[in-house]
Order: structure tokens, then C-alpha cells, then sequence
């Protein structure tokens, strides 16, 4: 069953002056350790690799926007990617209570991201669903 849906495009050259202007303190507000991390392999690419990042947490927003739990903090969403390069999120804090919150009794909630670009906008797509549980 679905449970949340969110979907949010970026433009790479908005996230790009951020990082000019705020240098780190954007960087370090915003995205995590291991997303920071994750960039610094990027070089030149490094905006649509936040750009991306960026929607990605916009989208899970927006997808636990039914949970009723407000204060989700930017670095409650966490994009990494498995083995193969896909994307996955990891949500902590506000975020994780939210997901929490949406799975209805018996169920667990997962949570799927789609990444995509097409410079100079970036785009990401949410899904959250709920299977039950196995006895």
C-alpha cells in the first residue's frame, strides 16, 4: 500500500550560488557527514550532486507530509547510494518518527527514491509504501 508520494525538481545553478555564498555553513546545515563525503569524489559535479540531495530531502517531505509530525530537520533525510549506484534514504530524527507515524499497525514502511537530472535542473521522486508484516 502507498502511503506518502512526493516529488521536487531543483535548479542546480540556485544550489550552486548557495555554495558560493554560504560556503560551508550551507553545506554543513543542510547535508550530512556522509553526503558531504559523497561529494567530495564529484569535483566539478559536486552542485547537481547536492542539487540532487537537495530535492531528495524536498521529496521525503513532502511524502511524510501526512504523518502530522512537524520540525522535520534537513539533516533527518540522508542520501546515499547501495553498491549498484542506486539511491537510497536513511531517515533519522523527525523524519524517522514521521515514517513511523504513517505505517499503520502491522506494517512496515519503505521508502523508494528516484534521482534524475537534466542540467541545469535536478529532480527526485518519493515513495512511501507499507508491507505487512511477516508472521
Amino acid at each position: 500500500m502507498i502511503l506518502g508520494i512526493g516529488t521536487d525538481i531543483v535548479d542546480v545553478r540556485r544550489i550552486k550560488r548557495l555554495m558560493e555564498r554560504f560556503d560551508d555553513r550551507f553545506l554543513n546545515r543542510v547535508f550530512t557527514d556522509a553526503e558531504r563525503a559523497g561529494a567530495m569524489s564529484r569535483g566539478q559535479l559536486a552542485d547537481l550532486y547536492f542539487a540532487k540531495r537537495f530535492a531528495a530531502k524536498e521529496a521525503v517531505y513532502k511524502a511524510l507530509s501526512g504523518s502530522g509530525v512537524d520540525g522535520m530537520g534537513w539533516r533527518d533525510a540522508e542520501t546515499t547510494n547501495l553498491a549498484g549506484g542506486a539511491p537510497k534514504l536513511l531517515l533519522t530524527g523527525r523524519c524517522k518518527t514521521a515514517l513511523e507515524r504513517l505505517a499503520p499497525e502491522g506494517y512496515n514502511a519503505a521508502v523508494s527514491l528516484s534521482l534524475s537530472d537534466e542540467p541545469p535542473y535536478a529532480v527526485a521522486f518519493v515513495v512511501i509504501s507499507a508491507q505487512r508484516q511477516s508472521k
